[in-house]
């Protein structure tokens, strides 16, 4: 896994061997960010990394300058891992928090201007993750929920739903918060 762009473009990250991952691809993380940074101010905007894993993502957006970044995951060691990086790269604009993202969602009491979610693909909820995010106001004005899934997830008759990009056997469904 390396980081794609920013300060510390190219810098390779090594997850310790038993992590069980599934994680974005270069080619499909690389076109997310052209997309975002298209769209976004990175240095001005706050990020929520759902399903974070390793952080990769979260890694990404704070090398490119975001200044507000929550990640969380429930795997212990995972979220170790995600600050024990954040760490080493003095990332300080990170914050890793153990915790279910379903139930997280319910309690957060924050809003961002890019929630990312790359859950397991075979996740039961998969399907819930739009209307969590979306009955409890997670998202300011103008701002994006961005859902990895594989090709046979589609959200495209849900409110708020965008468009979907795919590259290889990445797809990525972006929604948009029109209010």
């Amino acid at each position: 896994m390396r980081i794609i762009s920013g300060i510390y473009k190219k810098k390779i990250i090594l997850p310790p061997k038993n992590f069980k991952l599934r994680p974005t691809t270069d080619i499909a993380k690389e076109a997310l960010f052209n997309i975002i940074y298209n769209n976004f101010d990175i240095e001005k905007i706050s990020v929520l990394d759902l399903f974070s894993g390793t952080g990769s993502i979260s890694y990404e957006f704070a090398s490119r300058g975001c200044n507000n970044i929550i990640s969380i995951e429930k795997n212990f060691k995972h979220v170790s891992f995600i600050k024990n990086t954040a760490e080493q790269l003095n990332f300080t604009q990170i914050k890793a928090i153990k915790a279910d993202v379903f139930t997280y969602l319910n309690s957060c009491k924050y809003s961002f201007d890019i929630i990312f979610a790359d859950p397991p693909y075979d996740l039961k909820e998969l399907k819930k993750i739009p209307e969590y995010v979306f009955s409890n106001n997670l998202l300011n004005n103008n701002s994006w929920l961005i859902i990895e899934h594989s090709k046979q997830t589609n959200f495209s008759e849900y409110l708020y739903f965008k468009e979907v990009r795919n590259y290889s056997k990445v797809h990525f469904s972006i929604f948009k918060n029109r209010e």
